[in-house]
């Protein structure tokens, strides 16, 4: 878990060196999956532009601001990720309209990345599949950067019918 904690500080801290001019040139709030890739398209943008502001943003409002815990895993390999993407773009190889996009995975969906799938839950925190789910490597295939995984409650709030605490019955 400390190894985590250190990689997850690592890549905020390196994503957040060059932020300011970011910040300024690469908006990300509220913007749609066409209007990113139309940015890539005109070079107004690449992939590790929208990784790094993507990065900053979860500092600011998950790690620092309102503490929204929302990211519960970032992949140290987003950046590397986008780089490869950028540059498949630039040799004229864009795989569709995904491709170098950010995308964040539920934590109980299985990534390769050097991150756990814990499905929420403690007893899983060290729990690393270096395998993709199928809907994850359909994502890899179209482009998408997987920038990190997103919280939930524990065991995705998975009910059993065979439960004693009587809301089952």
């Amino acid at each position: 878990m400390k190894m985590r904690h250190i990689i997850t500080g690592i890549l905020l801290a390196t994503a957040a060196m060059p932020m300011a001019a970011v910040a300024r040139t690469v908006a990300v709030e509220e913007r749609s999956i066409d209007q990113l890739q139309a940015s890539m398209t005109a070079g107004t943008a690449s992939s590790v532009d929208l990784v790094r502001a993507y990065l900053a943003r979860i500092a600011a409002m998950d790690r620092k601001g309102p503490t929204l815990r929302s990211v519960i895993a970032l992949n140290p390999d987003a950046l590397a990720q986008a780089k490869a993407l950028d540059a498949e773009r630039r040799a004229g190889r864009v795989r569709g309209p995904l491709h170098g996009v950010p995308v964040l995975i539920k934590d109980n969906v299985e990534t390769a990345d050097a991150m756990p799938t814990t499905a929420g839950s403690l007893a899983l925190k060290d729990n690393m599949t270096r395998r993709d789910a199928p809907v994850v490597a359909q994502l890899r295939a179209a482009g998408a950067v997987i920038l990190g995984k997103t919280n939930l409650s524990e065991w995705a709030n998975i009910r059993s019918t065979r439960s004693m605490s009587g809301w089952s019955a």
